[in-house]
C-alpha cells in the first residue's frame, strides 16, 4: 500500500469498513472496532489519521507494533490481522490493520461488538445468538439434532414418506431403489443418523395422529385469517389454525388461499375463451408459503407461519430472520442460496415443492409480473425475529403505484360461468348425499357460519344443490344433494 492508496481510502471519511485513529494510544478502542468489523463484512483501521481525515502519521517502533499486536490478541477466537506500515515521511508512518470477515463470531475481552455505520457498539444479545447459530450452522443446527428419544417410525406419516419418494423419482431428482422401506427412504434423504430420527424428519413427516408430537413440537403450526379491512383490529371472515408436518401445512395454506383469493374473469371481445386473473398468482403464493415453512426458525417452541389476508394485501410471516448476509433488497437479484434448514429444503426440492435453490424469490417476482401484480415486498423485523412477505393484488397497480383497492368476493361473468370456484368444489364432493359436517371436513373448513355463507348459500341460490329435508332446513338430520342443474354444471 502506498500513500496515494491511503489518501483514496480516507477520501470518503469513516464508514462501516474504515476507521481512523490518531495514534496507537487508541489501540483499545481500535481493537473493539476490529472485533466489530470481523463480525461484519470486514474493514480496516488506520493509525496516524485524525477523525477529520488528516494524515498526521506517528512514530512506529518494534515496541509500538508489539503493543498493538498484544492488544489485538484479546480478540477471541484468535485471528491473525495483517498489519502494514506506510511511510509518509522519514520519521512518521501510518499503520493499516486489515480485518476480513465473517469467519466466526468474535469478542473483545469477552464482549461481542458490531459495526453500525461508522459507530462501534456492543452487539445485542439476540444478534449475538443469531451469529453464534450461523457460525455453528454447518455442523450443528436444530434440524440435524436427534428427535425426542421416544420418537420412532410409528410417529411419522409413512404414506407421506412414500409419496415424497415417488415424486422425487418421477421428477428425476432421486434414483430408484429396490428397497423402498420407510427407514431406507429416510436414510436416502439423510434424515436418520446413528439409527436416530432427526428433527428434520419429524418436521417433514410427523404424523397428525401422534399426540406426543403435538406436545413436543408445538411450533409445527400455521395460522390463517381473512380480515375485514386493512389491519388486525377489524373482525375476520375466517380464522383457522392447524398443526401438522410441512407437507400438511402447505396443503392447509393452499386450501385457505383457494377459498379466499378472488379470481375476476371476463370474456375478451373477439375471443371465445374467458380470461381469468387471480388477485394473487397461485405459483407465487405457494412458493412464498413453501419458503416460509422451509426456511423458518424451528428451534423455539413458540411461533408459527401465518397467512393474513386483508382488503389490500396478503402477508406471509415466518419466525426467524435473514442469515448469511442476505437482505430484503438482495432477494430481488440473483443471489447464492444458503437455506437455514438445508435438509428440509433438499426434501422439498426432491419432492417438487420448490425449484432450484436461489431462484425462489426471482420466480415469485416473475410470476407476479406476469399476473400484473405489483412487485411483492420482503421485510425483516430483527426485534420480533420475523420475516414478512407482502403481496399486493393484481388490480392494485395504478399509474405505477400501489393503490388501496378493496378486495371483494370473487367476481365471475354471469353468462359464461355462473358457478363460483367454492361452489364447484362443493359440487365435486356431492357424489352422494352429505351432511354439513362431512362437507366441512372434506373442505378443511372449521367455521360453520363461514361455510354456510361461502359454500352452501351460493349453491342453493343458484339451484345447484338442494336440501334432503326442505321443510326443515335446520334439522340435525339435514343432508345436501345435487340438483339436475348441479349435475349438468359438473359436466361443463
Amino acid at each position: 500500500m502506498q500513500l496515494q492508496d491511503i489518501e483514496k481510502l480516507i477520501h470518503n471519511g469513516e464508514s462501516e469498513t474504515v476507521e481512523f485513529k490518531r495514534s496507537t494510544g487508541q489501540r483499545t478502542s481500535a481493537a473493539k472496532t476490529l472485533c466489530a468489523m470481523l463480525n461484519g463484512t470486514g474493514g480496516m483501521v488506520l493509525f496516524g489519521v485524525t477523525d477529520k481525515g488528516d494524515i498526521v502519521g506517528q512514530d512506529v517502533s518494534e515496541k509500538t507494533l508489539r503493543q498493538l499486536a498484544q492488544e489485538l490478541r484479546r480478540i477471541d477466537p484468535f485471528v491473525s490481522l495483517p498489519m502494514e506500515t506506510v511511510e509518509i515521511d522519514p520519521k512518521k508512518s501510518v499503520i493499516v490493520v486489515n480485518a476480513e470477515g465473517p469467519r466466526d463470531v468474535y469478542t473483545y475481552d469477552g464482549r461481542p461488538y458490531a459495526r453500525i455505520g461508522s459507530t462501534t457498539m456492543v452487539m445485542s444479545r439476540r444478534f449475538y445468538e443469531d451469529r453464534l447459530m450461523e457460525s455453528m450452522h454447518a455442523s450443528r443446527r436444530w434440524e440435524t439434532l436427534p428427535a425426542e428419544a421416544d420418537v420412532g417410525l410409528e410417529d411419522l406419516d409413512l404414506d407421506e414418506v412414500q409419496r415424497t419418494m415417488d415424486n422425487a423419482i418421477r421428477l428425476g431428482r432421486l434414483d430408484p431403489g429396490q428397497d423402498r422401506s420407510p427407514e431406507l427412504i429416510l436414510h436416502r434423504f439423510q434424515l436418520i443418523e446413528h439409527d436416530r430420527i432427526l428433527n428434520a424428519a419429524v418436521a417433514l413427516f410427523g404424523s397428525q395422529d401422534s399426540t406426543s408430537l403435538q406436545i413436543s413440537y408445538p411450533q409445527f403450526s400455521i395460522r390463517m385469517a381473512r380480515f375485514r379491512g386493512v389491519d388486525r383490529l377489524a373482525d375476520f371472515d375466517d380464522n383457522r389454525q392447524y398443526w401438522g408436518n410441512a407437507f400438511k401445512l402447505l396443503q392447509y395454506a393452499g386450501s385457505f388461499l383457494m377459498d379466499h383469493v378472488p379470481i375476476p374473469g371476463k370474456v375478451i371481445p373477439g375471443k371465445l375463451i374467458r380470461e381469468d386473473r387471480p388477485w394473487y398468482p397461485a405459483r407465487a403464493t405457494r412458493e412464498g408459503v413453501s419458503n416460509s415453512i422451509c426456511h423458518r426458525e424451528y428451534a423455539g417452541h413458540g411461533g408459527a407461519v401465518t397467512l393474513s389476508m386483508f382488503d389490500d394485501r396478503l402477508e406471509i410471516v415466518n419466525p426467524g430472520t435473514f442469515h448469511f448476509g442476505v437482505t430484503p433488497e438482495s432477494l430481488a437479484s440473483p443471489h447464492i442460496s444458503q437455506p437455514w434448514n438445508p435438509l428440509m429444503a433438499s426434501v422439498f426440492y426432491r419432492a417438487g415443492v420448490i425449484e432450484r435453490w436461489g431462484t425462489g424469490t426471482l420466480n415469485i417476482l416473475a410470476w407476479c409480473s406476469e399476473n400484473l401484480n405489483p412487485a411483492p415486498v420482503w421485510k425483516e423485523d430483527k426485534e420480533q425475529s420475523t420475516v414478512t412477505l407482502i403481496f399486493f393484488p393484481a388490480s392494485a397497480l395504478e399509474n405505477g403505484k400501489v393503490s388501496r383497492t378493496v378486495l371483494t368476493d370473487p367476481v365471475t361473468d354471469p353468462v359464461t360461468d355462473p358457478v363460483t370456484d367454492p361452489a364447484k368444489r362443493l359440487l365435486q364432493l356431492l357424489d352422494t348425499e352429505k351432511s354439513s359436517s362431512q362437507l366441512r371436513e372434506a373442505l378443511n373448513v372449521t367455521h360453520r357460519h363461514y361455510f354456510r355463507r361461502r359454500y352452501i348459500q351460493p349453491a342453493l341460490k343458484m339451484g345447484l344443490i338442494e336440501y334432503t329435508i326442505p321443510e326443515k332446513p335446520n334439522s340435525r338430520l339435514q343432508r345436501y344433494r345435487l340438483t339436475k342443474k348441479g349435475r349438468n354444471a359438473l359436466k361443463l
